[in-house]
């Protein structure tokens, strides 16, 4: 009787592990499938009419056949200037609360508030910035303080990721490293760091990723408009970049032409964001391939 109850039993469990298995792969395959969808809806619509005229002629408010060159620049010049102040303070913070800080009670709220931060909405981090630096320094609307404020917005991903990265390499290679006659230091820079690499790569390509595409913070920080040159390099000059340009074509735009340069400027941000990606993990698989030869 107990044999035939058991044989059941492990008739049951094998026919739920099967299920669960074709319900997660069901879910897997559907979630892909829609990422996909709407990559090539979005790139279909506009990525064929986009030329090399649009990417660096400046908008225009009125006529159509306006361009998207200043935005496209300001994109990139505050992405870099936010990961510039945001990936030392980011990396080290984690660095720090992975190897260095002491298990206690402050660590631990650190922790709480880092993790708390990174939820927040990023309006949140606009309205700071605005505080900060239009209201309190009197500087106004300025790439400046856009990239500064962004650097605010990448920092909790940024100390989380990290942390877990470095929380994640096997205690194994610590102790193989001070074997070796390596100090803490050498031991975190010549041995931990690059085993992490993945992880924290992983994790700039998020920041990177939500800040060439956030627009909250740059409208409250860095403004809606451009200072009309193409190659605008002057930190307290208006900031605008290519995700708010669009959010402008889609809401406050005149021009006849809004519609196509909403989807060509919607399939330039996402080609850029998929490039980002890219460039930040081709040294990575250079590497791996390098250590397996």
């Amino acid at each position: 009787m107990s044999k035939s109850v058991a044989l059941r039993a492990n008739r049951v469990s094998r026919l739920v592990d099967k299920c669960s298995t074709a319900v997660l792969w069901t879910v897997g395959l559907l979630t892909v499938l829609l990422i996909f969808w709407l990559l090539f809806t979005i790139l279909r619509k506009g990525l064929p009419a986009v030329t090399w005229e649009f990417l660096v002629t400046i908008p225009d408010e009125i006529m159509a056949g306006g361009g998207i060159g200043p935005v496209l620049f300001n994109s990139f010049y505050v992405l870099i200037l936010s990961l510039v102040f945001s990936i030392p303070i980011g990396l080290g913070a984690g660095i720090y609360l992975a190897e260095f800080a002491p298990d206690n009670r402050f660590t631990s709220m650190v922790r709480t508030c880092v993790e708390g931060l990174a939820s927040v909405p990023s309006i949140v981090f606009g309205l700071v910035g605005l505080a900060l630096f239009v209201e309190y320094f009197g500087i106004g609307l300025t790439i400046l303080g856009g990239a500064v404020s962004l650097a605010f917005l990448n920092l909790p991903v940024l100390v989380r990721t990290t942390e877990e990265a470095i929380r994640s390499v096997p205690a194994e290679i610590r102790m193989a490293s001070y074997a070796l006659g390596a100090n803490k230091f050498q031991t975190i820079l010549g041995a931990v760091i690059p085993v992490a690499m993945n992880g924290i790569v992983t994790g700039m390509c998020l920041t990177a990723g939500r800040a060439y595409g956030e627009s909250a913070v740059i409208i409250l920080t860095a403004g809606v408009s451009t200072s009309g040159a193409m190659w605008d390099f002057n930190l307290f000059s208006p900031g605008a970049t290519l995700s708010v340009h669009l959010w402008y074509i889609q809401s406050e735009a005149i021009v006849e032409d809004a519609k196509q340069i909403a989807e060509k400027s919607a399939a330039v941000l996402v080609f850029v964001v998929l490039l980002i990606n890219l460039l930040f993990r081709v040294p990575l698989l250079i590497a791996e391939r390098r250590r397996g030869r």
